[in-house]
């Protein structure tokens, strides 16, 4: 019993000796390897209870998910998640206000994605959505008691903060008992809106679809 322990301890001191650049060589080549990304739950700061988040549909389009996407290299991930946010759906907000979920992080073990999770509150009435039209094909906002047909991992995501209709429902990843809840938001001191002229409730570069396909799909990063 204590031989492999001694076995250990020898091991340690030698791996603990190593200059660091090596150390990190061999945790890299040990470690398992996981994708990093951002994810961002929008609310209209306007909406009356219970509220509405944005939405967006992503090629082939039959489902709705979150504004998010892979972490570039060294990138912080609140820089990430604004980046993203504004890619994708033109909706602007400093880092520094966006809030994290908690559980902050949800580790997606069979795809190997981990994915930060950020919320944000902005005026819809006053926040114009633009979207390029092939990443992202429509933006919009929903109520969170009438939500479209969601992606799975967008489903099962939002459930983890209590909204949607898997409100409540955990992953494998996540221990059970813990009170997880979406944050309470207060709006930025600078309005991310730039025109409050223009109220646009949605977002689209092509003329909707009268019904969506009964099909669920990811978008095209995987991660929402």
């Amino acid at each position: 019993m204590n031989f492999p322990r001694q076995l250990r301890g020898l091991a340690y001191q030698a791996f603990y000796g190593l200059p660091l650049p090596i150390r990190r060589h061999i945790a890299r080549a040990v470690s398992p390897k996981y994708l990093v990304g951002a994810v961002v739950v929008v609310r209209d700061s306007e909406a009356e209870a219970p509220g509405r988040i944005l939405l967006l549909r992503q090629p082939p389009g039959r489902g709705w998910g979150l504004p998010a996407g892979l972490l570039k290299s060294r990138e912080l991930p609140a820089v990430g998640a604004a980046r993203e946010l504004f890619e994708e759906s033109g909706v602007r907000v400093e880092p520094g206000d966006l809030t994290p979920g908690n559980p902050n992080a949800i580790v997606h073990p069979t795809g190997g994605v981990v994915d930060t999770v950020w919320f944000a509150a902005v005026p819809a009435s006053r926040t114009p959505l633009e979207v390029d039209g092939g990443e992202v094909i429509e933006a919009a906002w929903y109520a969170l008691d009438d939500l479209p047909k969601l992606t799975w991992p967008t489903e099962r995501l939002l459930g983890v903060y209590g909204m949607g209709p898997r409100a409540g429902e955990l992953p494998p990843s996540i221990t059970a008992g813990g009170a997880y809840e979406a944050p309470v938001l207060s709006l930025p001191s600078t309005s991310p809106s730039t025109s409050p002229s223009s109220p646009p409730q949605s977002s689209s570069s092509a003329p909707p679809a009268q019904s969506a396909p009964p099909a669920s799909s990811a978008p095209s990063d995987g991660l929402q």
